[in-house]
């Protein structure tokens, strides 16, 4: 595929005019990190030649040694021919500046509530300080139990997920964090398997992905687990037991947040009397939720 790539391509320079025109020709789907051709090529190459991914215009002019662009032209490949999500070619995510060991058996981290833990959900918490019990339902490969953790230095963090093989990745990048002491991980179908506590705090990216947008993903999304993404007929199948059952495991002035993705439309019509507040981030204003249990009892 890429013979005359091999010998023809000097610079890193050349290398990323090379794949970006590589990536527009193949249409691929960006969204695991960056959403367009030139920042995932950055990316791949900067992270083959163990170069800091934020730094690439002082070595464009750069020459590569050939087992330096061979190891790239075959990213280039695997990321074309197979429409493997970069992560997983290169083993690791990025979200709010932390990185995150990933591989298929988790989601690749992406969640926008990751930058509302950024700013310690300010003001919806007044005080980070006073957080003592977080629960992050659903949590894949527990970026988002991590970063909570890192907003709350008080709380004591529950991270639960349905799938163990899930919670192997995020027991792995809990150690890596060094929070394993504030930061536990629960294998649990939500609730159910989980010890009773009032959390002051819930947060739950859960699958919500319609069945018609399901059956209509890119083929880069399908490489992740099903399980982590389908949310049934309206993507509401998840988000009506967490609503029922969530009061029981909230403490009186406890809030839930609650990403939705796409589905603005969809919660809508499945709880048309409940009126939360909808958390605005850099691109989003209608995916991030948040409901008290006041709201969800009453």
């Amino acid at each position: 595929m890429y013979e005359s790539a091999q010998t023809e391509l000097r610079t890193l320079r050349d290398l990323m005019r090379f794949a970006v025109s590589q990536f527009n020709s193949a249409r691929l789907s960006f969204g695991h990190g960056s959403d367009n051709a030139w920042d995932e090529a950055a990316y791949l190459l900067l992270h083959t030649l163990h170069l800091p991914l934020d730094t690439l215009d002082p070595y464009l002019d750069a020459r590569v040694l050939p087992e330096e662009r061979a190891r790239f032209l075959k990213l280039l490949e695997r990321r074309i021919t197979d429409r493997i999500p970069a992560a997983y070619l290169t083993g690791e995510a990025w979200l709010q500046g932390h990185r995150f060991v990933v591989d298929p058996r988790v989601i690749i981290p992406r969640s926008p509530i990751s930058e509302l833990l950024a700013d310690s959900l300010r003001p919806w918490v007044a005080d980070p300080d006073e957080i003592d019990f977080v629960l992050d339902l659903c949590t894949g490969s527990g970026c988002l139990a991590i970063l909570a953790a890192m907003a709350f230095p008080n709380a004591q963090v529950d991270a639960v997920d349905l799938s163990e093989h899930a919670l192997e990745v995020a027991d792995q990048n809990i150690e890596l964090s060094g929070l394993d002491g504030r930061i536990a991980t629960h294998c649990s179908d939500l609730f159910d398997q989980l010890p009773q506590c009032e959390y002051k705090l819930i947060i739950c990216n859960p699958p919500y992905v319609n069945s018609h947008s399901m059956e209509h993903l890119p083929q880069e999304y399908r490489h992740e687990p099903t399980q982590a993404l389908a949310g049934g007929e309206d993507g509401m199948d998840i988000v009506r037991r967490l609503l029922e059952e969530a009061p029981a495991f909230m403490a009186p002035q406890g809030v839930l947040v609650l990403e939705i993705g796409n589905e603005y439309q969809n919660f809508v019509n499945a709880f048309p009397d409940l009126d939360p507040v909808w958390l605005s981030t850099e691109n989003t204003e209608d995916q991030i939720l948040l409901l008290t249990r006041e709201q969800l009892t009453s």
